[in-house]
């Protein structure tokens, strides 16, 4: 039977009774580590897509976001307390759902890092060629080596997005050849960026230039657009999704909390509170001080963001100036209303945090095709480590190099809804899994339960596949048609070389101090002797 591959949940468990982990994270540490994993990419750079879709409504899709994130994320933390090693979704599925369904999640996982780490690329781009280059050096690059073709949603007389292919493929060297980040970097890094969004807060809110009228309309094109439009707050909602996703670091720390069935949620949901306000803020900061009204198409309908026609809008004078077209949205903001410092200093912020997140995706990436290759579903060549470097450098130069290549050439709002998809579906998993071993595991040790968890568990279910359907059509097809390819590689390699159908159940141990490979962690990622982020 196809859904007979079920891992035994003992073998699994054996791995993290191993070595225990000591608790000593209280709810204040777990909030603030949450919202150093969860601000990041998205608010730097989503923020125009966003307003694209849902114009001043941009606000409330933060909000929905946001809901939808706290109940997932109380899933997640029940099963990463209970099952705590690595694979995270993947590897939840595989002892609830079995091996099948534990492959298409660990599928749309490698989906999700890959094209999330090509958005983060693209975001990084924005900020390299608009303040560090243009600002600070007076250089402005030619258009066909800053965006990729006006066809993929690029720019008028784009080609290629070299700094963000150049960007992908240097942190794709530094994972290959084992460079590592300190702790106290990453943690400076977390700072400028909490100060750099603290001060755009400040400054747009308090400005001359902050009129409520450019509040009206508030919802240009409605709460909900319609299943596949990708517009309205609800469309908005599906994109701007990713600035949210690194909460689930928060529960993979579950594991070395004091009181978890406590500080756990406060962790989680507190961090969760605390991002979406500094979004809601920075929203009505950015639209209040100079609008931020999509730019409409036929029909009163905006332009799909990341289009040939929006750019081909954007390319206009009455448009060149308007949040929805830029590259850099905050620094942006910053300089129209007269803070042009003070934009090139969060410019400078984000040049400075994105590349170590598109490091921590690629690492993530890694880890998951790890996983999967120890259990025999993908081949164990792929996972070879450097006898020198000590890093899976085959995998990590294949993953880069797609990386590379899809940020070359298309836009950010697109790479973020493929990614989305990914993420959206390994969340449903990690739901139904909570709730099947309600069922199948109803004695096991569980130091943190979801309450109410016959409320929320469909909550998450119902609401990641909402958010889902109002992503737009295009990158609602992703997913299938990628699952698809999947499961070639399934039936046709996969499941007659798996560890588990050959009767092998044995879990190596795996040691949370020494990852396999030789990577930075995520700015706001736990020091060495905690879990592991986004794994």
């Amino acid at each position: 039977m196809l859904l007979d591959r079920v891992k035994p949940l003992d073998a699994i468990l054996a791995t993290a009774e191993k070595k225990s982990l000591k608790r000593t994270l209280g709810a204040f540490q777990l909030t603030l580590f949450g919202i150093g994993c969860i601000i990041g990419t998205g608010i730097f750079v989503l923020t125009s897509a966003g307003a694209q879709k849902a114009g001043p409504g941009l606000m409330l899709a933060f909000v929905i976001a946001g809901l939808v994130c706290i109940v997932a994320a109380l899933c997640y933390a029940e099963i990463a307390a209970m099952i705590p090693v690595a694979g995270s979704a993947y590897t939840y599925s595989y002892a609830t759902m079995g091996e099948f369904l534990a492959w298409t999640v660990g599928w749309a996982l490698v989906l999700e890092y890959a094209i999330a780490a090509s958005a983060v690329s693209v975001g990084w781009s924005g900020y390299f060629t608009g303040t560090i280059l243009n600002e600070f050096m007076g250089i402005e690059l030619p258009a066909f080596l800053r965006a990729g073709p006006l066809a993929f949603g690029g720019a008028e007389g784009g080609f290629i997005n070299l700094p963000a292919l150049i960007i992908a493929l240097l942190v794709t060297w530094l994972l290959m050849i084992g460079t590592t980040e300190s702790a106290r970097v990453n943690a400076v890094l977390v700072a400028i960026k909490i100060a750099a969004l603290t001060a755009f807060i400040g400054l747009t809110l308090t400005s001359a230039y902050f009129d409520p009228d450019k509040f009206n309309p508030f919802l240009p094109a409605g709460i909900f657009g319609g299943f596949g439009t990708g517009v309205g707050a609800v469309g908005a909602a599906a994109t701007i999704f990713f600035a949210y996703v690194g909460f689930d670091a928060v529960s993979t720390a579950a594991e070395e909390t004091k009181n978890p069935q406590r500080n756990v949620p406060i962790g989680l949901i507190g961090s969760l509170l605390i991002c979406t306000v500094f979004y809601i803020l920075v929203a009505a900061g950015a639209v209040g001080t100079i609008g931020g009204q999509p730019i409409m198409g036929p029909g009163g309908v905006p332009f799909p963001a990341g289009s040939e026609e929006l750019a081909r809008q954007c390319a206009l004078p009455e448009h060149a100036q308007a949040l929805v077209c830029s590259n850099e949205a905050l620094a942006h903001v910053l300089r129209q209303i007269g803070f042009s410092g003070v934009g090139n200093m969060l410019g400078i912020a984000a040049f400075l945090a994105l590349p170590s997140v598109i490091l921590i995706l690629l690492f993530g990436q890694t880890r998951i095709f790890f996983v999967m290759a120890r259990d025999g579903l993908l081949p164990e060549k792929l996972s070879e480590v450097h006898p020198k470097w000590r890093t899976p450098y085959i995998v990590t130069a294949l993953t880069g190099v797609v990386v590379a290549i899809a940020a070359a050439f298309l836009p950010v709002g697109q790479l973020a809804d493929i990614a989305n998809a990914g993420t959206l579906y390994a969340f449903l998993m990690v739901a139904i899994a909570v709730m099947l071993l309600r069922k199948s595991a109803p004695d096991r040790k569980r130091p943190f339960r979801v309450p109410g968890l016959i409320i929320i568990g469909p909550l998450t279910v119902l609401g990641t596949l909402f958010l889902f359907f109002n992503l737009p059509t295009a990158a609602m097809l992703v997913l299938p048609i990628w699952s698809v390819v999947g499961f070639l590689i399934y039936f046709g390699y996969s499941r007659s070389r798996s560890h588990l159908g050959r009767g092998i159940v044995e879990v190596p141990e795996l040691d949370p101090d020494a990852p396999p490979i030789d990577a930075a962690p995520m700015p706001g990622a736990p020091v060495p002797g905690s879990p592991s982020t986004r794994e």
